[in-house]
């Protein structure tokens, strides 16, 4: 399977579901999964508080990416097709300089 696909990813990250049984003892619990993505959020702003390594910060944001992974493959939805249709909706938006940082999103006056 190619490594940079995302089919690719998603079959390893299904492969690591079934060889540690997530479906039967209690791995993909959508409060569970939700729990731990909060808790890696957490360690990204370690990475960029704390000043660590951008090799942190990676190994960090990589492990958020798997768990959204996961989250698609235990709730079975198609995280390919969400990210296209969601980037689609994106493309339509404004942007703003809220605070001197850009800002993309569904403005409300």
């Amino acid at each position: 399977m190619n490594e940079d696909s995302y089919k690719g990813m998603l079959a390893k990250v299904q492969a690591f579901h079934d060889k540690h049984d997530f479906k039967n003892t209690g791995g993909e619990d959508l409060t569970y999964r939700v729990a731990l993505m909060a808790e890696e959020l957490g360690e990204i702003s370690a990475c960029v508080t704390k000043g660590k390594s951008l090799e942190d910060l990676a190994e960090e944001c990589a492990d958020l990416f798997i768990l959204v992974l996961g989250t698609a493959i235990s709730q079975d939805f198609d995280l390919n097709k969400a990210f296209w249709d969601k980037m689609a909706k994106l493309d339509k938006r404004e942007s703003r300089m809220i605070n001197g940082k850009i800002r993309v999103s569904e403005f409300r006056d």
